[in-house]
């Protein structure tokens, strides 16, 4: 009986079991070869890659990232290059009614030949371009692209106008704009072939995109659309099956020949929102989607989406116009940092890249990345991760401090771009804005472009501006999102216009520019600061990598070539002089700038944070590195935290203990973005560097839900503010406040005690002393993460570090703190 049941259910099987007729998708990133169009033997290239990769790993350059070798490749972006491959289609793919031939990504003028016939051309990086070639394939075939260098049609297109547009050839072409070197990155203009070619081969009916469009969220429900795209070869009765976490629902439709949109009404009863990840839960529903026709499958496509409302608050009020994020109708503030491309080569950023920079993020409480204009638009997976982690996306346009073309050609290459990059990220649940440059406003306005140019070339260059930015690249976003929020130009005045402090976003470089003292941050407070930053020297390891040797000389050559600001050394050494000791020492030095940094940065968090509701939210420049560098980001070309990464991880928690000093008192502010009131006993010790604790506070706070008071005031006239600090904790936080500059500090050398031991996942360090001891710093040559560093110890306390690490030992752990540094 048994057999016969297993019989059945085999034959139940076989009738259910759906035929399937599913495009094939061949990868061809196998089997590249390259050369100099009038140089070099083919050699071997790496798909997705680029030609600095392909030459230095073939041997043909150093490594442009250290020494001073950037200088010595600079001929590669003067010269033209080919790319060829070879490969074979079987049967069934030659079969199908449509082949296309699809290119990710070609950076960037190419002439694409398949057989040995020009099949189409290129002039966008950021552009996807697709050939269909039913026609020319073979069984056996061979593709070749070659690529011209863009200097040279840049020159074309320069001197096919009457007028010179800021800030050089750039403008001209479609790619990476750091490439051709910016103050914190090289200049190495890449070409080839930088994401995926592949074939697509289908029959009759194919999901050209599915989009989900959100309608309206209320508490019971959420309505959506989902529309879908189909191309068909037929007429025919069609249906569409689609599931929600499992949950599967069928509709009928009627497909007709060509290319047509279909709508799906969908319904999710009390869905569960999308929320960052320092607020709630940002929860993801899975959708799969079907396409079948008289029994066949033809198609599937899945996608992630989270339930939310998200959209940029720009309204007038009693001190100027609002700049905020309004989540799910909760003003929330935004927290976090410039993000730039992780390598200046593209191909060498891995996954788990990605992976390690975003975890990051969320470690550092940071819940929001602006996506710089003059880099890239991101891949898939990073906007994947953003919606899985919870971190909202500001995503610039590609355009960066520049002028740029207006005429017909450039503006339909734009065009297609922004349609296509729209549509492709728009059901990423982290997208909260797109902005259509970084400062082509403010550079126009305030950094002397007009000078020496006609009234007649003002008028134009700026309406070609205005065509762009104000009118073509909204029109795409409202058309093509969902109802993704646009916004100009970042920032929307200068700082030299008063009106930065009241209206929009700001970009406040009085600091470091113009050598603002960090204080100017506590004094000019924006609704929304969205850069702003300050430099230093990267970690121990980075800056021998940039030498090749163990020797921490900053004064080589090589130091001198990854330092790309005019006055970068000089302020980083002038700041360091208003508030710390200046150390002749190397290693010292670099610690020094590091805390330098962090000190300024963390001012500005802390000051932007105590002023919300008027300022609703605080990006610095910048996160990350795309080479080895000295620079303003907070986490180094090999990804090591600095000094501003662990600060700012304490000064982004959403309860925050800060505190100014006005009038000869200090104020002592608890700033709470979360939604939920805390109630608990503020306890504030006024003590000596030893411990000796001289007065003491206590009242009991009730801390409303996203806000920021002041909840204590005390006289500083009787306090000797170089021999004292003031602890504070609330809630289970605490916060050690200095009343003076560190310099001025009169910090008590003595020694820290150590204990270490192994823990599962590497050491746990457990520190302590007699004295209060600044900015301990913690560093092994062994690889690994501590939880916390440049850390302050309190005296006569333990305090715990652990380092998260796979070696079995940290023997030359070293630790420096400003306690030593003479």
């Amino acid at each position: 009986m048994r057999n016969v049941l297993l019989l059945f259910s085999f034959f139940i099987a076989l009738s259910c079991k759906q035929k399937q007729n599913l495009p094939y998708i061949v990868n061809l990133n196998k089997n590249w070869s390259f050369k100099g169009t009038d140089t070099l033997d083919w050699q071997k290239a790496t798909v997705p890659g680029n030609i600095f990769t392909d030459l230095k790993n073939n041997n043909n350059i150093p490594d442009p990232f250290i020494l001073s070798n950037e200088k010595k490749v600079q001929w590669v972006s003067s010269k033209d290059w080919e790319y060829k491959t070879s490969f074979e289609l079987s049967e069934d793919i030659l079969k199908k009614q449509h082949v296309i031939l699809n290119f990710a990504g070609l950076d960037t003028y190419a002439s694409i030949f398949l057989n040995d016939q020009l099949i189409g051309s290129t002039n966008n990086a950021f552009r996807n371009y697709s050939f269909s070639i039913k026609e020319i394939i073979k069984a056996k075939n061979n593709l070749t692209i070659v690529f011209d260098a863009p200097e040279k049609r840049e020159k074309e297109l320069k001197e096919a106008i009457n007028y010179t547009l800021p800030e050089g050839n750039r403008v001209f072409t479609r790619k990476a704009q750091f490439q051709y070197g910016w103050d914190w990155g090289p200049k190495l203009n890449t070409c080839g072939i930088w994401k995926n070619i592949s074939i697509k081969a289908w029959d009759e009916l194919l999901f050209e995109d599915v989009f989900l469009q959100q309608n309206s969220i209320t508490k019971n429900s959420a309505s959506l659309t989902a529309k879908i795209t189909i191309q068909s070869t037929i007429e025919t009765s069609a249906n569409i099956q689609y599931s929600i976490n499992g949950i599967s629902k069928k509709v009928s439709i009627e497909l007709k020949k060509g290319k047509h949109l279909y709508e799906i009404p969908i319904t999710i009863n009390n869905p569960k929102l999308w929320w960052t990840h320092n607020l709630g839960t940002p929860y993801l529903y899975n959708f799969d989607f079907t396409l079948k026709s008289a029994g066949t499958v033809y198609d599937k496509k899945t996608l992630k989406k989270g339930i939310r409302n998200i959209k940029l608050i720009t309204q007038k009020d009693a001190i100027g116009t609002s700049f905020y994020f309004e989540l799910n109708g909760k003003p929330i503030y935004a927290k976090g940092a410039n993000y730039i491309p992780q390598n200046s080569f593209q191909n060498k950023v891995k996954l788990s890249d990605y992976d390690n920079l975003l975890t990051d993020v969320v470690d550092s409480n940071m819940n929001m990345l602006r996506i710089w204009g003059g880099g890239i638009y991101e891949n898939d997976s990073f906007y994947d991760l953003c919606d899985e982690k919870g971190i909202l996306i500001w995503q610039d346009f590609m355009f960066a401090c520049a002028m740029y073309p207006g005429d017909k050609a450039f503006f339909e290459n734009v065009k297609t771009e922004a349609i296509q990059q729209v549509k492709r990220l728009r059901n990423h649940t982290s997208i909260a804005l797109w902005c259509g440059n970084n400062e082509s406003s403010e550079g126009w306005h305030r950094w002397g472009w007009q000078m020496n140019k006609s009234e007649e070339e003002k008028e134009l260059i700026w309406s070609h501006y205005q065509n762009l930015f104000k009118d073509l690249l909204p029109s795409i976003v409202s058309q093509n999102s969902d109802k993704t929020s646009y916004w100009e130009s970042s920032p929307k005045y200068g700082r030299g216009n008063p009106k930065y402090e009241f209206e929009g976003d700001a970009h406040d470089w009085w600091v470091w520019h113009d050598a603002a003292p960090f204080e100017h941050f506590e004094e000019k407070v924006p609704r929304f600061m969205s850069e702003f930053g300050f430099q230093s020297f990267p970690s121990y390891d980075v800056v021998n990598m940039i030498n090749q040797n163990k020797s921490l000389n900053l004064e080589s050559e090589s130091i001198k070539n990854h330092q790309k600001h005019s006055r970068g050394f000089q302020l980083i050494r002038e700041y360091m002089m208003r508030d710390y000791i200046v150390s002749n020492n190397s290693e010292d030095y670099i610690y020094i700038s590091q805390l330098v940094q962090a000190k300024g940065i963390t001012m500005g968090i802390e000051a932007h944070r105590r002023a919300k509701p008027k300022n609703m939210g605080t990006l610095y420049w910048q996160l990350n590195d795309c080479w080895p560098s000295i620079s303003w980001s907070s986490i180094d070309y090999l990804g090591n935290w600095k000094a501003l990464q662990y600060k700012a991880k304490k000064a982004f928690k959403n309860q925050l203990i800060s505190s100014k000093i006005e009038d000869n008192h200090l104020q002592i502010y608890i700033v709470n973005d979360g939604f939920n009131t805390i109630k608990d006993t503020l306890n504030i010790q006024i003590m000596d560097l030893s411990g000796n604790i001289s007065s003491t506070f206590k009242k009991e706070a009730n801390i409303s839900s996203n806000s920021s008071e002041v909840y204590k005031q005390i006289s500083l006239k009787n306090i000797d503010r170089t021999s004292n600090v003031v602890f504070v904790n609330f809630n289970k936080e605490s916060r050690i406040i200095y009343l003076t500059k560190p310099k001025n500090l009169k910090l008590k050398k003595a020694p820290i005690t150590t204990s270490i031991k192994k823990t599962e996942n590497g050491f746990s360090v457990c520190l302590k002393s007699v004295t209060l001891q600044k900015d301990v710093f913690l560093h092994t040559t062994e690889k690994g993460r501590f939880t916390d560093n440049f850390f302050d110890l309190l005296p006569n306390t333990e305090t715990t570090v652990k380092f998260i690490t796979n070696a079995n030992n940290i023997g030359d752990l070293k630790i420096k703190n400003l306690n030593s540094i003479n």
